[in-house]
């Protein structure tokens, strides 16, 4: 799978965990130069909370277009360390 945004490749990985139609990537399988640390956060009855990313290429910023928990509920303990994307990246094959 590939999370792509502008022609660029923010995320690819073989090992995605399909949760609630979004495919979660690994942490490692991140291009981390797109990536910038959001300070927003949102809270999910079973997931618990999550934390985001904006996305940047060139003088574009995607905010918030891609979120993670890094301590998830036991519901969700397999997603931690792992990111989704919304927010037009496509997610494809």
């Amino acid at each position: 799978m590939k999370a792509i945004w502008k022609d660029k490749i923010l995320a690819q990985s073989d090992e995605t965990i399909f949760l609630e139609n979004n495919h979660y990537f690994p942490h490692d399988s991140l291009n981390r130069e797109f990536f910038e640390i959001s300070n927003t956060t949102s809270d999910c009855p079973w997931k618990g909370r999550a934390n985001y990313y904006h996305v940047r290429i060139g003088e574009d910023t995607n905010r918030d277009a891609a979120w993670f928990y890094p301590n998830p509920k036991d519901a969700a303990a397999e997603i931690q360390n792992h990111v989704a994307f919304w927010k037009g990246i496509k997610v494809e094959e």
